[in-house]
């Protein structure tokens, strides 16, 4: 297969990007007057403006040629279809079946997933129905009115997430609690105010083999069999979403009360099946089904529009031509809409876990920049945080501003002055301010000279900062959905393109190894294996402070 540098879409962007870099956009702007038409794509419930980045009608050209030419059509097929493209697992990546309308078999390893996916969701229909009515009692006959979801990572920050950014769709019906934290802190201040005859805990992990979340698992156990002095109590409070029955049932679970997730769906992709049943407890099902529905639209325009016309191709191909031919570094996910304030975190692990590698599907070294750091937080709160290195550092921060047209909580003259700076943000990072407009600013203001050569050269903002501005109608479980699924496969595009492997993460695994090793050691209060010599004084110095030792 043709590395991507010998490419010659990929030639030709080496050569534009050092041409674009002595370009403004303003002088893009100025003499083109149709840049917003040319440079924006409105779907159903979504706006995506592309025009305030350092691209034209060629730049544009050539980054789609860039997608024929890594064949990312074909590679999508592969995924829909149910072609192991999870090479170095060999799994298949179906994610997208989970919310898929289709009632069409669909094979993989000889089974028909489709049917299974079906069968879960009817499952957790019928449990959602029983826990939201109150028929689902607790070991008192009480109704459970406190659910409480152990997970860690994608179990976790996808269904928080999404359960946070539709709060206002809940009838409160239940109360929902996250915990993922392997610091005992936040358990204990989860369970503290609740009363254990009427908690329900989802234990989320694919393997069932993951430390953090099972020792959380363990902590609630105990405590609610401290309280009920009955074992069986755990038939009636826990219940399981795993790939492995048999670890969830030894742990004392069920097998009634265990939904399946299975090899094909990846953790950080995995809110559409049974580890989204937080979401499905807290907002009812048919809002669960409405997030769902929101992004199989999403699916069907990424199959179906053509690459010019396809939001997640252009987000990828933005993000490629940013970071790998334009040498950003980072990109910042700014929404402005407090329902939206857990999006950032959400999406850093989504690329960087998936796209934060530096070797080909071959197994050879990259010598390209592939994704960059994702970071961020609700906008105004970064306005009066960050901003301030995104106007005028001299590295270069890409940038996806995403708000809403209409506010889910209206409160006269807060969402016009939030809009107000989202839209003001987008546009001073792009045009910037010269010190010839300071000066005469300033002069206009009456101030002397020596005060405007002493003060104009910090005011000024070179400007041509690239930002993605991402407008939905309003935020609701369709919508979110969509917004979501686009980010989803804007990753699958960018792994095309990049030749990296999306859908594994080993880099997660060798710490997660060593620590198993150090918390032996911990326990045991002896240090049983070398390490070099900071962390074995590291685990000495923790070893004779917790023992009550002088420093």
């Amino acid at each position: 297969m043709q590395a991507r540098p010998s490419l010659p879409s990929w030639q030709k962007l080496t050569r534009l990007a050092g041409e674009k870099k002595h370009q403004h956009m303003n002088d893009l702007f100025a003499a083109d007057s149709e840049r917003f038409n040319k440079f924006s794509l409105e779907l159903p419930g979504l706006l995506l403006d592309y025009s305030k980045n350092l691209i034209d009608d060629e730049t544009m050209s050539v980054l789609f040629a860039l997608a024929r030419e890594t064949d990312v059509a074909a590679w999508r097929e592969k995924m829909l279809r149910g072609d192991k493209i999870n090479q170095t697992e060999n799994r298949a990546v179906l994610h997208t079946a989970l919310r898929r309308r289709s009632e069409q078999p669909l094979m993989v390893d000889g089974e028909n997933i489709t049917a299974q996916v079906q069968s879960q969701l009817v499952k957790m229909e019928a449990f959602v129905n029983q826990v939201r009515q109150g028929h689902w009692l607790g070991y008192s006959g009480k109704r459970i009115t406190d659910i409480v979801n152990i997970g860690v990572g994608g179990s976790n920050l996808g269904p928080q997430m999404v359960t946070e950014a539709l709060k206002h769709y809940s009838d409160n019906s239940v109360n929902m609690h996250y915990v993922s934290n392997v610091d005992g802190a936040q358990i204990v201040e989860i369970l503290r105010p609740l009363d254990p005859q009427k908690v329900l805990f989802i234990v989320s992990s694919k393997t069932f083999t993951t430390t953090e979340t099972l020792l959380n698992a363990r902590t609630a156990l105990n405590w609610l069999i401290s309280a009920s002095f009955d074992e069986t109590a755990v038939a009636k409070h826990f219940v399981a979403v795993t790939a492995n029955k048999e670890n969830a049932v030894k742990f004392g679970i069920s097998q009634e009360n265990i939904f399946d997730i299975w090899d094909w769906v990846g953790g950080r992709f995995s809110l559409w099946s049974a580890i989204g049943l937080p979401v499905a407890l807290d907002l009812g099902f048919d809002k669960f089904k409405a997030l769902l529905d929101g992004a199989d639209n999403m699916d069907r325009h990424f199959v179906q529009a053509p690459p010019e016309q396809n939001m997640p191709v252009i987000m990828a191909l933005l993000s490629v031509w940013n970071t790998t031919f334009l040498g950003a570094k980072s990109q910042a996910i700014l929404p402005y809409d407090q329902t939206l304030h857990m999006l950032s975190s959400y999406l850093q692990q989504a690329e960087m876990e998936s796209n934060g590698k530096s070797v080909s599907w071959h197994g050879d070294e990259l010598d390209y920049a592939t994704v960059p750091s994702i970071w961020g937080q609700l906008g105004i709160n970064g306005q009066h945080a960050f901003y301030q290195y995104l106007h005028q550092s001299n590295n270069v921060v890409p940038a996806d501003f995403i708000g809403s047209v209409t506010s889910v909580t209206p409160v006269k003259g807060h969402h016009e002055t939030l809009m107000a700076n989202f839209f003001a943000q987008t546009q001073a990072l792009m045009t910037g301010v010269n010190e010839e407009e300071i000066c005469a600013d300033l002069k206009a203001k009456g101030r002397e000279a020596p005060y405007i050569d002493a003060v104009a050269p910090h005011k000024v903002h070179k400007g041509n900062r690239p930002t993605n501005t991402i407008l939905l109608k309003r935020i609701d479980p369709a919508t979110l959905g969509m917004l979501i699924a686009a980010y989803e496969h804007k990753i699958f595009v960018q792994g095309i393109i990049l030749q990296i492997c999306s859908f594994d993460q080993w880099g997660v695994e060798l710490g997660k190894g060593l620590a198993a090793k150090i918390q032996q050691e911990l326990q045991a209060g002896e240090t049983r294996v070398s390490h070099d010599c900071s962390t074995e004084n590291l685990i000495h110095y923790y070893q004779k402070v917790s023992g009550g030792g002088a420093v």
